[in-house]
C-alpha cells in the first residue's frame, strides 16, 4: 500500500495578480525537472463568456527545486492558441502532458470543440516545443490521435510514458452520454496505445480499468510510472451524475501490471483521499507521479476539479 504525506496547495491561479487569461483552474499539471526549476505544466481558464461558457489554455510555472512551494516565474502567455473556426481545438488548448523527445520536447493536448446535442467533443493533439519548453507550435491543424469507429464521442487527458524503446499513452475515451434533467452526461473509460516514435499511434481497442461504481462509471487521468518490481497506475474516477460535492466526485483509484497490458485494480492501495476540510474536502483527482532528488511526490487536484488549484503530496511508504 501507499501512504502519501499531504503538503498542502501548491498553486492558486486566483492568487495572482495580472494575467487574466490565467484566471482560474489549474488542471491536469505534469511536472518537467529543468536545473534548479521544477517546471508544472497545466491547463487554466480566463473568465467565462456572457453564455458562461469556458475556453482552457496552457501555461507553466515554476518552482525552485529545494523549495517546491517558492514560484519563481509563470509564463508570460497561454503557450498554445486555441484553432481556428471549425477546428477541433477551436475552443481549448489543454497540455496534458510534456515529453523530451530527441532534442526537443513533445506536448500531448487535449483539443475541445463545442456541440450543439452534446456540451462537447475532444481529440488529442500534439504541439512541439524546439528551445525546452519555453514555447510550443502545434505539429499541424488537425488531432494527432482522433475518434474511431470503436472510440466515437472523444478522446481526452492523455499521459504518456517512454519504457525501453516504446512509448506508451493512456487516456480515457467516451463510452456514450447519459440524458439528465440538467444536460447531458459522459461516461468514459481509461485505454491506451504505443507507439515507436510518439507521433504514429497504435490503439489497444479495449479498456483496461475495471468500474466498482457500475458501468457509469467516470475513470480519467491515468499516470504510470514503475516501482519496486512493477507498474503502478494512478488514476481518478467518478460518478457519471451528482458528482461536484463530497459524495459523488473523484476519487483516486490505483491499478498495478507487470506488462502494462493487463491491470488488477485495488483503489485501497492508492493511500489518498479527501481531507475532512479546505480545498481538497470534497474531491482528489488528476494525480500525476514524479520522482525528484530521491524522493517521490504527487501533484493532484481538489474541490471542483483544480479550480482553486493543484497541491502536492510526498510518498512516505509502500509496502
Amino acid at each position: 500500500m501507499f501512504t502519501w504525506k499531504k503538503l498542502g496547495l501548491m498553486f492558486n491561479p486566483a492568487a495572482l495578480e495580472g494575467p487574466t487569461w490565467m484566471k482560474e483552474f489549474s488542471q491536469a499539471p505534469y511536472v518537467m525537472v529543468k536545473n534548479d526549476v521544477v517546471r508544472v505544466y497545466f491547463a487554466c481558464r480566463p473568465a467565462p463568456d456572457e453564455n458562461g461558457n469556458y475556453i482552457s489554455l496552457s501555461a507553466y510555472a515554476d518552482f525552485k527545486r529545494d523549495n517546491l512551494f517558492e514560484l519563481v516565474k509563470v509564463c508570460p502567455q497561454p503557450l498554445l492558441a486555441p484553432g481556428g473556426p471549425g477546428a477541433f481545438d477551436e475552443f481549448g488548448t489543454y497540455f496534458t502532458c510534456v515529453v523530451p523527445h530527441e532534442e526537443d520536447v513533445l506536448a500531448y493536448y487535449v483539443g475541445y470543440t463545442r456541440c450543439e446535442s452534446v456540451p462537447f467533443t475532444i481529440n488529442i493533439g500534439a504541439a512541439i516545443s524546439k528551445d525546452g519548453g519555453e514555447t510550443f507550435s502545434k505539429l499541424g491543424p488537425g488531432p494527432l490521435l482522433p475518434c474511431t469507429v470503436n472510440e466515437p464521442f472523444f478522446l481526452t487527458v492523455p499521459r504518456v510514458r517512454k519504457f525501453g524503446d516504446k512509448w506508451y499513452m493512456w487516456y480515457s475515451a467516451g463510452k456514450r452520454w447519459r440524458r439528465t434533467e440538467k444536460r447531458p452526461e459522459p461516461v468514459y473509460h481509461i485505454r491506451m496505445a504505443t507507439s515507436t516514435d510518439g507521433l504514429n499511434w497504435h490503439k489497444e481497442d479495449r479498456d483496461l480499468i475495471e468500474c466498482v461504481i457500475g458501468e457509469d462509471e467516470c475513470q480519467a487521468c491515468p499516470d504510470v510510472f514503475w516501482y519496486r518490481g512493477k507498474y503502478h497506475m494512478f488514476f481518478c474516477y467518478r460518478q457519471s451524475v451528482d458528482y461536484h460535492g463530497r459524495e459523488g466526485g473523484y476519487r483516486i483509484g490505483y491499478a498495478s501490471s507487470s506488462d502494462l497490458l493487463h491491470w488488477q485494480r485495488d483503489d485501497s492501495q492508492a493511500g489518498l483521499t479527501i481531507s475532512e476540510s479546505g480545498w481538497d474536502s470534497e474531491m482528489v483527482s488528476f494525480p500525476h507521479v514524479f520522482e525528484l532528488d530521491g524522493n517521490i511526490y504527487m501533484l493532484y487536484l481538489g474541490n471542483q476539479m483544480g479550480r482553486y488549484g493543484f497541491g502536492i503530496a510526498q510518498l512516505a511508504s509502500y509496502a
